[in-house]
């Protein structure tokens, strides 16, 4: 299936490896021209090279911290004219409630929730005046079934859903769509930190707990990014022009609903 966004250009925020690479990778695929960025520059310019090399397409690398007014206006100057925004950023790290203060719950706040308003503010409008437009939020499952251990991101992810839910219906009409990806457990270094977490506080190995985490899984393994990645540049085609506002899961079938 062609989905018809060859020679649009893209913003991939945290993509140089994970579920961001997946993305900019699919995207790139479809013959999208991209803006990736991370905090490493070496890591990033690496991949950066490796996606020029296979899929022959504009990559401009910009290393910034987007979580910060300087990162992203550095991020925004390189990136011009964007047709299609991927908002993602690293979570806030987990634990128990008592362990978090207000401090904690900014950071958490301005990482996973201002960082892709700001971004969001920033290059819609744009779209819009043009007719077209795709906004793609990593999110979580956990803003569908939040996950104890991670009250930070529950907290953060949860607001930018419900910013989502409203923007995303005033803006629709212009052609712009804008929706949440929600991943669960994916083979990406987010997920090996909570496994060792896990083994440290059950007192046993990594593969110990690695392996008891994923038996109990649905499909009995994790995720890949490229298939994370998929989603993701099937929600920014053409073919995907009627879906706004949606909070996509894929974690495959851990979160048990009905709608």
């Amino acid at each position: 299936m062609d989905f018809g966004i060859k020679g649009k250009r893209a913003l991939v925020c945290a993509s140089s490896k994970g579920l961001g690479r997946g993305c900019a990778e699919a995207l790139a695929g479809e013959g999208v021209n991209l803006v990736i960025n991370s905090r490493t520059a070496d890591v990033l310019e690496r991949t950066a090279q490796e996606i020029r090399d296979q899929y022959g397409v504009e990559v401009i690398a910009v290393a910034a911290d987007i979580t910060t007014e300087e990162g992203r206006a550095k991020v925004l100057e390189a990136a011009g004219q964007i047709d299609i925004l991927v908002n993602n950023a690293g979570g806030p790290p987990p634990g128990v409630w008592t362990d978090w203060d207000r401090d904690d719950f900014i950071k958490a706040l301005d990482a996973n929730m201002l960082t892709p308003i700001a971004l969001i503010k920033a290059l819609v409008p744009a779209m819009m005046e043009r007719g077209w437009g795709r906004v793609v939020n990593i999110t979580s499952r956990a803003v569908r079934a939040p996950l104890a251990p991670l009250g930070l991101s529950n907290s953060a992810r949860a607001g930018l859903t419900g910013y989502v839910a409203g923007t995303s219906r005033q803006i629709a009409k212009s052609g712009v769509t804008m929706n949440n990806l929600l991943p669960g457990m994916h083979d990406t270094d987010r997920v090996k930190s909570l496994d060792e977490n896990a083994a440290k506080a059950q007192g046993i190995s990594f593969d110990e707990a690695r392996a008891k985490r994923i038996a109990g899984s649905v499909m009995g393994r994790d995720g890949t990014q490229d298939e994370f990645g998929a989603a993701c540049a099937f929600l920014c085609s053409t073919q995907a022009a009627f879906i706004t506002g949606q909070n996509l899961l894929a974690d495959g079938g851990e979160v048990n609903l009905t709608m």
